[in-house]
């Protein structure tokens, strides 16, 4: 789509103060958050699922997770994993910020290939992945074994700026989100798409 085009979609919904803080803090500490766009999908994905128990895989500043749990119902939990403690507590300050209590989330520090097993198997109505690009494949697997059927598996950048559709890139990271985005669409439990908001979200439903 042309620039205005894309411009709008992208801000058809403003950013409350809230948000815009939060990515601000993102900026600072060099993680890139989910667009507005994609942040608006994910508000969306979450409350059509009425989704009680989401897994974040990067937490990054508390952007993403802002949205989810803007589309969760009151009673609904986020348990949000990220190496770096300092992006998760800067995701504290967005979410007492936006009054969500406490209750609502569990921030678990580490790598998420190694937190991810722990989990419990078809427990989760949505999963969001937006952490290391090289390891998405791998958080594939993880993440669809903790989908209910029915439940959400989405990925950010899965474009990776237009260079997953240019064959000269080949990069771990451009070559892992080409592996996802195949593995996704080869995978006869789901259902995937992708929606073509900030650097693309593919997002799938598990079958069953």
């Amino acid at each position: 789509m042309d620039a205005p085009t894309r411009e709008y979609v992208e801000h058809y919904l403003p950013e409350d103060p809230v948000l815009a803080a939060a990515r601000g803090r993102g900026a600072e500490l060099g993680c890139v958050p989910i667009g507005a766009g994609g942040g608006a999908a994910l508000r969306f994905l979450a409350a059509a699922l009425r989704a009680k128990a989401v897994v974040e895989v990067g937490t990054g500043a508390g952007v993403g997770a802002l949205y989810l749990l803007g589309g969760m119902p009151a009673a609904g939990v986020l348990t949000s994993i990220d190496v770096r403690a300092e992006h998760q507590r800067a995701a504290r300050v967005a979410f007492a910020e936006a009054g969500i209590a406490v209750s609502r989330t569990r921030l678990i520090t580490g790598r998420a290939l190694e937190v991810l097993p722990r989990l419990a198997d078809g427990a989760y109505d949505l999963v969001f992945v937006d952490a290391a690009k090289a390891e998405y494949p791998g958080y594939l697997r993880e993440g669809v074994r903790l989908l209910r059927p029915g439940g959400v598996i989405a990925f950010d950048n899965v474009l990776w700026h237009g260079r997953v559709v240019d064959p000269s890139h080949r990069d771990a990271d451009t070559v892992a989100m080409r592996e996802v985005a195949k593995a996704v669409r080869d995978d006869e439990r789901l259902v995937p798409v992708i929606l073509p908001l900030g650097d693309g979200l593919l997002v799938a439903a598990k079958a069953g």
